[in-house]
């Protein structure tokens, strides 16, 4: 399940949880764009319940769609991603050195409050 919530004129709030195929990833994608139509300088809450690597076939449409992706990643200034994993914080950390503007930073999953905060800031 991939669920994207507007909680403002420029915040989105993501949950993932489970994995995703193909269709998922398709309609995911969409929503995503959809979602951030308007946002300048935006922020991002990832809460990521439960992981695990989508299908072969999600991930091609991923990559089918890399140019859009680019250029929704571009409408945003800060994501924070609340994980229990480790090795899926640090990624999510170093996914944030690829992307120029855009700041992201990981939090446990029981700190969601500090995750606001550093959002807001």
């Amino acid at each position: 399940m991939f669920k994207v919530t507007n909680t403002g004129t420029d915040r989105l709030d993501i949950e993932l949880r489970g994995k995703l195929n193909a269709d998922d990833m398709r309609a995911a994608l969409d929503e995503l764009v959809e979602k951030s139509q308007g946002i300048e300088n935006g922020k991002m809450l990832y809460d990521v319940v439960e992981f695990h690597i989508p299908s072969l076939e999600a991930i091609a449409i991923e990559f089918s769609r890399l140019p859009a992706m680019l250029a929704l990643m571009q409408k945003f200034s800060r994501a924070a991603v609340l994980s229990d994993k480790h090795w899926l914080k640090k990624i999510s950390e170093l996914e944030g050195a690829l992307f120029p503007g855009l700041e992201i930073k990981a939090f446990n999953r029981d700190q969601k409050e500090a995750a606001e905060t550093w959002l807001s800031g």
